[in-house]
């Protein structure tokens, strides 16, 4: 029987996806069906994708073997009660909704349904993504395996206990937005040292990338990295001593705070 795969939703995140699983070879996009209720976003995802596409949830429901849940938080109530009767225990929900727990699910889905939950980040669509995988008890290795092989030709993937997704929900899954605030802030700095702004966005991108990318590769100890770039009286050392006197760093702490605080929250 071929396996077919089935998405709630086709944000930005379920585009991350499919690009993920054209890249994994495990299902053919023509056997990928997205249920999507915004009529252009669905002609946009059909056209781009050669994936089906309809506005009916309980189709993908009835024909999926595999279903990625992609539905903003408080859109997945409403779901569930719709498409619960239509599940089987064949049935794999991989599920990328932030704070919703695993016994969350299995309350509004159904406990004879299999589930993973999954913690990606939008670096999928540049096939740099980071994704924490968490599956529920009931949840098979060739599940586990399954998951692991879509998001994996996108990016790492990561086995984690469901008690560290808020912190990964923090620091990797809204990680993207911090980061590129920090890149803002670097590109605005250079613009007011004289450069044009897209040069200076130039050299803010490719040195985050560049150095994100030399780190990955080398496993150099960070702090290590930072003192042999930071050589004693040279222009790093001079930038490094006014970051070390601010609050840096418990600004970025705080903020992965509220962020995890957030992602609790919405698990409630």
């Amino acid at each position: 029987m071929k396996r077919t795969l089935g998405f709630f939703g086709a944000g930005k995140m379920a585009e991350g996806i499919v690009q993920a699983v054209a890249a994994a070879g495990t299902f053919e996009l023509k056997d990928v069906t997205m249920a999507e209720t915004y009529p252009p976003r669905a002609k946009e995802m059909a056209k781009r994708y050669g994936v089906k596409t309809t506005p009916d949830a309980a189709l993908v429901a009835k024909g999926a073997s595999a279903i990625f849940l992609a539905v903003k938080p408080q859109d997945v109530a409403a779901l569930a009660a719709q498409v619960k009767p239509l599940l089987t225990p064949k049935t794999l929900i991989v599920s990328i909704v932030a704070g919703k727990s695993l016994a969350t699910l299995r309350r509004m889905f159904g406990a004879k349904v299999r589930i993973v939950r999954v913690m990606p980040n939008l670096a999928l669509r540049a096939k740099e993504g980071m994704c924490a995988i968490c599956p529920a008890k009931n949840a098979t290795k060739a599940d586990v395996k399954l998951v692991a092989s879509i998001l994996g030709a996108a990016g790492q993937t990561a086995i984690l206990k469901e008690k560290d997704f808020d912190a990964v929900t923090a620091l990797s899954g809204s990680g993207p937005a911090f980061f590129a605030y920090m890149e803002e802030a670097m590109a605005e700095g250079g613009v007011k040292l004289g450069l044009k702004p897209d040069v200076a966005r130039l050299l803010a991108e490719q040195t985050m990338l560049g150095t994100a990318a030399y780190l990955r590769q080398s496993g150099a100890e960070l702090g290590a990295f930072i003192d042999g770039v930071a050589t004693k009286g040279g222009t790093t050392a001079a930038g490094m001593d006014v970051m070390r006197a601010s609050d840096f760093k418990k600004v970025v702490a705080a903020t992965l705070a509220a962020a995890a605080r957030r992602s609790a929250e919405l698990g409630r």
